[in-house]
């Protein structure tokens, strides 16, 4: 039987699909409780030219949705890239559990390669997390997108 880290980012790697034929920046995100996606989203960035539609805000927002909380204790968070500040912050915020990301952002990822903003000890909150789990996978839809944009 396949691990259930590498089940739910292949959920997270669909998203991630989703938003590459949207011509989106390719991130795909899952939230899991209790062994159950309750949450999935993509980048919307460019579809809604708004700057806070990153994946994980959105299913952040849709998984408070349907617990009805904004407390997200007994979730774990499942996405393709290495999370931003802004990303990073509101895990913390939202109380989840634990993250599993794909591909490391050496640019922009505060989950230990800029920073690690899950582990700050001036937070209330820490979040536990794991990197590169079918990071070449994410990786590779990444450069394919970029790739595809400067052919265009």
């Amino acid at each position: 039987m396949e691990d259930k880290k590498i089940i739910f980012m292949k959920e997270a790697l669909k998203e991630a699909e989703r938003a590459f034929e949207l011509k989106e920046v390719p991130v795909g995100c899952v939230i899991v409780k209790d062994d159950e996606v309750i949450a999935r989203a993509h980048n919307l960035v460019e579809s809604l030219q708004n700057p806070l539609k990153h994946a994980e805000l959105i299913a952040i927002e849709k998984a408070s949705e349907k617990i009805k909380s904004w407390r997200l204790i007994d979730c774990e968070l499942y996405v393709t890239l290495e999370p931003c500040a802004m990303c990073a912050s509101a895990m913390v915020y939202s109380r989840i559990k634990k993250v599993y990301f794909g591909a490391y952002d050496i640019k922009r990822g505060f989950v230990g390669s800029v920073d690690n903003i899950l582990l700050r000890p001036e937070l209330n909150h820490r979040v536990s997390f794991e990197g590169g789990i079918l990071k070449e996978e994410s990786l590779n839809l990444m450069q394919n997108f970029f790739k595809d944009l400067r052919k265009s």
